[in-house]
């Protein structure tokens, strides 16, 4: 059928990005682009992309944004059609999206109830007729997370215009807290302050308000989304999203297949010839001052307890004395950054760590080790696990949320019908991630079954094909 989707968030590549949300924004306009369906996504204008958008045209106005006027711009970066928001006043700010080095911003909620206040006056009213948009109206609205989750709300509070509306959980985790004095501030009705609507606690969540009012709900799952009906994974709101159960869809990512393309790398390789993947171990050998007879692991994460990051102390030692290696990249928890210095000084050319995040550098490890560890609490989805996948380094996850949707561990019924593309645990502890690991080493001990996992896992599909295809399918439905 196909139609027009205003996608709203706080971040997309490549203009802006801090997670995974990111990269997922960035992606769906091409991948919806070739089943029909075309998507402009509105971001915030912050200091940075403002300076970048000055020569866009003006397409949308709105004089009353909570203490100043908003302006919208249109144009394209990479491929994407976008739309910035420019209000100086809520984002000509130093630091990133949320938070400067004095910590979170204190006007957050009213900073993204704007973006979403702006999103459904689009929705409504469509943007001015300028620049060859020709009055460009949406049939759905997509509200990723709570930073757009008012944006349902106030398509359901202030008219639709006939707009349906979709909201996407990518990490229920964070969910968008107001006090409950703010709820006139921030535009929303005092009749729909009560449990069944936007009262969450004695305050407002926005996730919350958006998970009430959306006509449908997906998440970057199938697993996530069966786990956030579930006090353990829900955080509050898994009886919100039960009683919405109906209209709750998991929907897995995917992966930038042209940017994360083994193919393209120095040396190029593929799951035919993979004498590429020995030249990049080789290189990282000689970048890190490794010696690593077994397998070579990596991290490429945030540094947090909810990354099982806390794990790795328990089983490296034995990842070490089984002939394997470990580098790991990231940052996060300073004590846990921490940890990771100490496993590198205890271990000199077997473990190595880089505090930080470098893409290229992401590259090369991807492309040179065998294996990638992703001990994950829970997981919505994972990306990680995914550029494992596409580069033959072989997953090692736990058993939650997209990381289960996405890699089949090693078994008897795995091998004997050659599905296996990685290692599993469960439950997420020390003792489970060692089992994992001890596992790794055993297969890598035979290298005809290690060279066919491998195989498997290069062979598995982790584009966006699929995803927008499904996608597209909950949009036909929503407008037909």
């Amino acid at each position: 059928m196909g139609g027009r989707v205003l996608s709203v968030a706080s971040e997309c590549v490549p203009l802006v990005k801090t997670g995974g949300l990111a990269d997922v924004v960035g992606a769906l306009p091409a991948a919806l682009g070739a089943v029909g369906w075309d998507m402009r996504v509105l971001i915030p204008a912050y200091r940075d992309l403002a300076a970048q958008a000055k020569s866009w045209p003006v397409v949308f106005e709105e004089p009353d944004l909570w203490g100043g006027k908003g302006r919208v711009l249109a144009g394209e970066v990479a491929g994407v059609s976008l739309l910035l928001l420019d209000a100086p006043h809520l984002y000509d700010r130093e630091g990133g999206p949320y938070s400067s080095n004095k910590g979170e911003h204190p006007d957050n909620a009213i900073r993204f109830a704007a973006l979403s206040w702006v999103a459904a006056r689009i929705a409504r009213e469509g943007l001015v007729a300028r620049e060859g948009l020709a009055g460009w109206k949406p049939d759905v609205l997509h509200a990723h997370d709570w930073q757009a989750g008012f944006a349902p709300a106030y398509l359901a509070y202030h008219g639709n215009g006939g707009v349906k509306s979709v909201l996407t959980i990518h990490n229920i985790a964070f969910q968008g807290w107001a006090p409950a004095q703010m709820l006139g501030v921030l535009r929303l009705p005092g009749h729909a302050f009560h449990s069944e609507a936007l009262e969450y606690f004695g305050g407002i969540s926005s996730l919350k308000a958006g998970l009430v009012t959306a006509d449908r709900i997906t998440t970057v799952s199938p697993s996530y989304a069966a786990e956030l009906m579930r006090p353990e994974f829900g955080m509050g709101l898994q009886g919100v999203i039960a009683a919405r159960g109906a209209v709750v869809t998991g929907i897995l990512n995917g992966v930038d297949t042209g940017v994360w393309d083994p193919g393209a790398e120095d040396p190029p390789f593929g799951a035919r010839a993979v004498a590429g993947k020995a030249v990049a171990r080789a290189r990282l050998f000689e970048e890190f001052a490794l010696e690593v007879p077994g397998p070579l692991a990596i991290v490429v994460s945030r540094l947090t307890d909810q990354k099982g990051i806390d794990l790795l102390p328990a089983v490296v030692p034995d990842l070490v004395a089984g002939g394997g290696g470990l580098i790991v990249l990231g940052s996060g928890d300073p004590a846990m950054e921490g940890a990771m210095r100490a496993l590198a000084a205890r271990f000199p050319g077997r473990v190595a760590v880089k505090i930080g995040y470098d893409e290229a550098l992401s590259h090369r490890l991807f492309a040179g080790a065998d294996a990638v560890l992703v001990p994950s609490r829970f997981e919505p989805c994972g990306l990680t696990q995914m550029y494992g996948l596409r580069y033959g380094t072989l997953p090692v996850v736990s058993l939650v949320g997209g990381l289960a949707d996405t890699v089949i561990g090693v078994s008897p019924a795995t091998l004997a019908t050659n599905a296996a593309n990685g290692v599993t645990f469960h439950p997420v502890d020390a003792m489970a991630l060692r089992q994992a690991l001890a596992k790794l080493l055993d297969l890598y001990r035979q290298p005809k079954l290690w060279a066919k996992v491998r195989a498997n896992a290069m062979t598995h599909p982790v584009g966006w094909e699929t995803s927008a295809a499904a996608y597209a399918g909950l949009y036909d439905g929503l407008i037909a």
